[in-house]
């Protein structure tokens, strides 16, 4: 069951609908082609050699016997960069080939390109590197203090984020504290990394790439390759999902070194365990935080301390951080907040985006923080919620005010007022912990509920220049009405495609709208991350829609000789009374409207350095899980029997997408709280595969009972609120809070393992 309020029909298949994905039936029928699908006549395949160190000096590399291995055409090492060896997101500190050192297991070393993919594996293994191995620094916490060695100049933290709001002096009748871990997740995404770079005959190069941001790739590739722009062409191949994983380069700047190198085509392809060591992952974190309230359950002050464990590279730490700390508050009005945030190198695999960034962690902490304060406090769980929550003119600790929608309080009562399941009373191990693996008959099953809510910031923060392009061309195709959509936005699965069709027939009122692949021959597009794209490239695209509708209605008014409103409903122009003047073929002729439109949205700031103030945020989302558990307590086995949750969206672009959004985030969240985790040891990776490293299956996903209320942001195209984060915020907690609900454990740590459950 789904309630969707004010769901506006503003044209068929427009905006308020949900149209089919014109990538739907094609991925249904297993003909879409990814990435992974490319394929030239005369390709190479490239490999990549890596460290099997998390820390060590290089002192030697040999590639003479690679080079033998018939089929081989290049063997490639640091030396054979032409350009500046480093990138980076927010620094360039990344080698694309290691020089003297490596950081972390899995850094690539060299490359190999041969005409078979088994003929570069067993080359790869013919490179001789000598290693001095090095003591690794693995404990973030530590690093901060400045203990062990110094892995890039200028020490080892990322950066530092500080908020100092309100009295610091001020007491409080209730404290609780707590210290709370969250493990490292991976974006396990089905489309291993994986591309194929073109050389052309003036030594430029096309790249065809599964990636989150075509532009900012490109920046770093001809960086690397002492290139023009102009020489560097993407275009985005088939993503078979991303969730921030595909932020930064994998094999980008390595097919291209091997194509310019050869002069063929070089096709790449990460088989699963290589994906692991070569994407990055959501930082692990480690959390004090502290809560002082009145007697009635209202926060006094919150402070807190975060470490969040950035890896071998910064990456997109820095701005990780930023939000762990901004939104390390919660969706609470509190007077007094003191909360400290570390990003830091350690020699562990590298972290940097995944959906929720950030505030996925800080959420996991400050709501469990706020059950035990609820505890303490003698109130129930949802009320002490509803007490301190959020509402629209509300202050965040960094001094912004809430200037639209923040339905916190609404949330709650809706997940409260929703029946629970009920207890069946017969056995069926369908139902079970451990389900039909006939683990358990009930013995020693118990239940609970738990809830959990949470804020995240839409659209990139602190001052970035965040904007998107959009070009928008109509004329007669065949006959008939047509407009093409030209954007560099990347469509990871999330269905921008779709949303880009509705708003040009929104706005253009017709029905023929065709999307050019996404490519860098148009301006940037902006990362496909933070919740983003149907808030900015959706404004592109509308700005550009109404540019184009602007010299059509002078078109049609001239042709017509009509006064007054005209509008194109359905391919018919439409006088203001609503009587039909003729059909928009018959009058648009050898026309042509074309327009490019760069949209930005409202501007932000970067916080103080010494007070962390500032209107950092575009926008701020939020969602509320209510999760119920059985839990065997003797075997440690949690079944997630319902998981329903109330999410504002603004405005629902496309229902039925949202409600994916709604619950593939939620998946993701369920995978945090019971079992997903790289396991590391010493910066070693324990578990690289789908094997050992589990996410949740159809079966392992409850039931949702979804709200999706729409409240209007005023500041945004069509009023909208990215959707995709939110729900992967609250629903872990949410689900932890059900469990310590059914087992009275303290269970600070996720993700909640059989040992936590039985003491074992």
């Amino acid at each position: 069951m789904t309630t969707t309020e004010v769901s506006t029909r503003t044209t068929e298949n427009g905006v308020g609908t949900s149209p089919l994905r014109p990538d739907g039936t094609v991925k249904v029928r297993g003909e879409f082609a990814y990435s992974s699908d490319l394929w030239h006549e005369d390709m190479l395949w490239g490999a990549t050699l890596r460290s099997p160190h998390p820390y060590a000096r290089i002192t030697g590399v040999d590639i003479t016997d690679a080079l033998a291995v018939q089929g081989v055409y290049a063997v490639l090492t640091h030396e054979d960069v032409p350009g500046v060896n480093k990138y980076g997101l927010e620094h360039a500190d990344q080698p694309v080939l290691a020089v003297d050192v490596v950081r972390y297991q899995g850094e690539p070393v060299a490359l190999v390109a041969a005409d078979h993919p088994e003929t570069a594996r067993r080359a790869m293994k013919r490179i001789k590197v000598s290693y001095e191995v090095l003591e690794p620094v693995t404990d973030s916490e530590k690093a901060v203090a400045g203990e062990g060695a110094e892995l890039h100049p200028g020490g080892n933290v990322v950066r530092y984020a500080k908020i100092r709001h309100g009295d610091q002096s001020v007491k409080a009748d209730v404290v609780v504290s707590g210290v709370y871990e969250v493990g490292m997740q991976d974006q396990a995404f089905l489309g291993p990394e994986s591309g194929m770079a073109i050389p052309d005959t003036e030594g430029g190069v096309d790249l065809y790439v599964a990636t989150q941001w075509l532009h900012v790739d490109q920046q770093q590739i001809v960086a690397a390759l002492g290139l023009p722009k102009d020489k560097v062409r993407l275009t985005l191949g088939g993503v078979g999902g991303a969730f921030g994983g595909r932020e930064d380069l994998s094999i980008q700047v390595h097919a291209c070194l091997l194509a310019l190198h050869t002069g063929k085509p070089v096709k790449m392809v990460y088989n699963r365990e290589e994906s692991f060591y070569g994407h990055v992952h959501r930082h692990p974190a480690k959390m004090y935080y502290e809560h002082g309230a009145d007697k009635d359950g209202r926060l006094v002050y919150v402070r807190a301390k975060l470490y969040l464990d950035g890896g071998a590279y910064a990456s997109s730490t820095g701005a990780v951080v930023a939000n762990a700390a901004t939104l390390g508050v919660g969706p609470y009005n509190v007077d007094s907040a003191s909360v400290d945030c570390w990003g830091v190198y350690t020699n562990n695999p590298p972290c940097g985006a995944m959906r929720g960034f950030g505030a996925v962690q800080a959420g996991f902490a400050y709501e469990s923080q706020m059950d035990k304060l609820a505890e303490a406090c003698g109130i129930d769980p949802v009320d002490i919620r509803i007490r301190n929550a959020m509402a629209e003119g509300s202050v965040m600790p960094t001094g912004q005010i809430v200037d639209s929608a923040a339905p916190v309080a609404e949330l709650l009562e809706r997940l409260r007022a929703k029946p629970l399941p009920v207890t069946h009373e017969e056995l069926d191990l369908r139902r079970m912990p451990g389900g039909v693996s006939n683990t358990t008959h009930g013995e020693g099953v118990v239940r609970g509920v738990g809830y959990a809510v949470g804020i995240k910031n839409i659209c990139f923060s602190e001052g970035f220049d965040d904007y998107s392009t959009a070009r928008v061309r109509l004329q007669l195709v065949g006959g008939e009405p047509a407009a093409t959509v030209h954007t560099a936005a990347c469509e990871v699965g999330q269905g921008l495609v779709t949303i880009m069709q509705q708003i040009v027939r929104t706005e253009l009122g017709i029905e023929q709208v065709t999307i050019l692949p996404m490519d860098t021959n148009i301006g940037n597009g902006g990362s496909t991350s933070a919740s983003r794209q149907s808030y900015v490239t959706g404004g592109a695209v509308q700005a550009a829609c109404v540019a184009v509708r602007s010299w059509l209605h002078k078109h049609l008014a001239g042709k017509l000789a009509a006064d007054g409103k005209l509008k194109v409903v359905a391919n018919k122009v439409v006088s203001a009374d609503g009587s039909v003047l003729a059909d928009l073929a018959d009058v648009l002729g050898d026309e042509i409207f074309d327009e490019t439109v760069e949209w930005r949205h409202r501007p932000t700031t970067p916080i103080d350095p010494e007070t962390g103030q500032g209107n950092a945020h575009v926008q701020y989302g939020f969602a509320a899980h209510r999760a119920v558990v059985d839990v065997d307590t003797e075997l440690g086995l949690i079944k997630v029997v319902a998981l329903d949750c109330a999410q504002d969206v603004g405005k629902a672009l496309n229902p039925q997408a949202v409600l994916g959004q709604i619950q593939g985030g939620s998946a993701q969240g369920l995978g945090l709280a019971v079992m997903e985790e790289i396991q590391t040891v010493d910066g070693k990776i324990r578990n690289p595969s789908f094997t050992d490293y589990l996410i949740p299956t159809v079966l392992d996903m409850p039931p949702m009972d979804i709200d999706v209320l729409e409240r209007p942001d005023p500041n945004a195209p069509y009023g909208l609120r990215g959707v995709g984060e939110p729900p992967t915020i609250s629903s872990t907690p949410a689900i932890v809070a059900a469990i310590r609900a059914a087992t009275g454990l303290a269970l600070p740590r996720v993700p909640v393992r059989p040992e936590h459950l039985t003491g074992t």
